[in-house]
């Protein structure tokens, strides 16, 4: 059985339906999602509308945590919208009432077992999904994500794509489908195969010319929304 590891989609549907067209081409039959369903773009209802199609494990990113801060207060708008982009206001605007209230339930981490291999499911780290854990990271904090309970231990929140060997487990961060901070118009995800234990870090081609002009569109004065899909 493969497992598909996908993180930080942030509304971009144009880079996840492609991520998902390769997974089946893969045969993947799970998906691990590490959070980030909104933020930055613009579409985090059809990207619930096909994950629905897939059979899949969730948790919270600090996106969502931001949707619930803007829901508690909505004075918040305009200086998230200016740091952010209108992702998280369109996610309030699309979503249904559920649809909401199923992102606002999600929990910060998750541990899940397929095959007997165990895997620990986290945002940014562990300890905090909100904490950026990069490559080049402190060795003390790759360190502090080893566990002796989980064979592999996924993390997002950074964008950046990496794998480390701890001495109990695996460190894998997929990168970001939505918003790569490495290459712009590639998606990164990752694959385990639960047979072998072992793993992929993968990279998908997506067009970016859809979304640069809603960007423009709804957000011509937040210039890092467009920069970054060019990088």
């Amino acid at each position: 059985m493969k497992i598909g590891v996908i993180s930080d989609i942030h509304g971009n549907y144009d880079a996840l339906i492609e991520v998902l067209k390769e997974s089946k081409r893969e045969n993947i039959e799970h998906l691990l999602v590490l959070g980030d369903i909104v933020g930055y773009y613009y579409h985090p209802d059809k990207i619930l509308e096909i994950l629905s199609e897939w059979s899949f494990d969730i948790i919270k990113g600090n996106h969502e945590k931001i949707l619930e801060d803007l829901i508690a207060d909505s004075s918040l708008g305009e200086s998230i919208r200016l740091k952010y982009g209108s992702g998280h206001q369109e996610a309030i605007n699309k979503l249904t009432r559920d649809q909401l209230r199923f992102l606002q339930g999600l929990s910060e981490t998750k541990s899940v077992k397929f095959d007997g291999v165990s895997i620990l499911m986290s945002h940014g780290s562990p300890w905090s999904n909100d904490f950026y854990i990069y490559p080049d990271s402190e060795k003390d904090i790759i360190l502090k994500c080893d566990s002796k309970d989980h064979d592999f231990v996924l993390i997002g929140h950074s964008h950046y794509a990496f794998a480390i060997e701890n001495a109990n487990s695996i460190l894998i961060n997929p990168g970001s489908v939505g918003q790569s901070r490495q290459e712009g118009g590639k998606a990164s995800w990752a694959i385990i195969d639960l047979a072998t234990k072992s793993f992929q870090l993968k990279t998908t081609a997506y067009s970016i010319d859809k979304l640069l002009n809603e960007t423009l569109e709804k957000d011509s004065g937040v210039v890092y929304l467009s920069e970054i899909l060019n990088r």
